[in-house]
């Protein structure tokens, strides 16, 4: 079979020389592309007559895949798959393969810097302090005592929450179903409306579906304490975003920190969060770190070994 990995999964050419020769050895061609292309009319082009695609967040489209006619097998290198066109895989027999949980460790530790970042303005400072500022009469809030809200209580929910308890925060957790693993930290499954009333930061670890999509909304956003944050680092449209912006910016929320956006960065200059005071924006770094990528190219390629052995 023919393998393509479209894009640099974050490894050296030399890594990729080792799995071409490994593939090679059993029969199968391996081709490898060493920059990122998201135009479809190439990305078509490099996945071609391949019966396997490596791919990680570039959004596949039907499209697309309508003009590559071999395809059978995609190992996405990513947690989450709302940007595949499932229902397109579904109906021709296409398997989907993601890499779930090469970032759980990395995510969590983000949504601490967000929430640590927001609480002692970290990213303000180092501005201000390069412009010879000082701290004037400004002073932080610590993240121990504090009621944190966990949305979504999956692999990287509830690491957030053994992050969380290290901290001495207090954790309820919201979740589709409950995990005993949460309930021995100490965290307490509540109704989504209670979570969001009592807590005084609210953190989002659910993947984005039908049902997800803008679970944050107004009417959820509008039960927050003014004195609450909200940290995303799930997907950006799980949260009605241009209604966050608006309770920025008129003081009915304290503080927001963001990783992941209707879309991916780069972001309109005009994008609601830009001006939105008090909110720590990073383009979508959560799940990029030296550890996690290699755990991810380990797990995307397992997945293709234990497919080819069922064929």
């Amino acid at each position: 079979m023919k393998i393509v990995t479209v894009e640099p999964l974050g490894i050296s050419n030399m890594q990729f020389e080792e799995l071409r020769k490994e593939f090679n050895a059993q029969g199968h061609e391996f081709v490898y592309f060493t920059d990122r292309n998201e135009n479809p009319d190439e990305l078509a082009r490099r996945i071609g007559d391949a019966d396997i695609v490596v791919i990680s967040n570039i959004k596949l489209l039907a499209e697309t895949m309508s003009r590559c006619p071999n395809l059978k097998l995609l190992s996405v290198a990513f947690t989450g798959l709302d940007h595949i066109d499932l229902e397109y895989c579904k109906s021709h027999n296409i398997a989907v393969m993601n890499a779930s949980g090469y970032s759980t460790v990395a995510v969590s530790e983000l949504a601490i810097g967000l929430m640590l970042d927001v609480y002692r303005k970290i990213t303000h400072f180092d501005g201000n302090i390069r412009k010879s500022g000082i701290r004037g009469n400004y002073l932080g809030l610590e993240l121990g005592g504090k009621t944190v809200g966990v949305v979504g209580t999956g692999a990287i929910g509830t690491q957030t929450i053994r992050l969380l308890r290290a901290f001495g925060c207090k954790v309820l957790a919201y979740s589709r179903s409950e995990r005993q693993e949460v309930k021995d930290l100490s965290a307490t499954y509540v109704s989504l409306d209670e979570l969001m009333s009592r807590s005084d930061i609210v953190t989002l670890h659910v993947p984005l579906n039908k049902e997800t999509h803008h679970l944050i909304g107004k009417q959820e956003l509008s039960l927050m304490k003014p004195s609450a944050i909200l940290i995303n680092t799930a997907r950006g449209n799980v949260v009605d975003i241009p209604e966050l912006a608006n309770m920025l910016k008129n003081g009915t929320l304290a503080g927001a920190g963001i990783d992941v956006f209707e879309t991916e960065p780069p972001l309109p200059n005009d994008h609601p969060l830009c001006d939105a005071p008090n909110c720590v924006l990073v383009p979508h770094i959560g799940y990029a770190t030296r550890e996690a990528f290699d755990i991810r190219a380990g797990i995307v390629m397992e997945n293709i070994r234990q497919w080819l052995k069922k064929q």
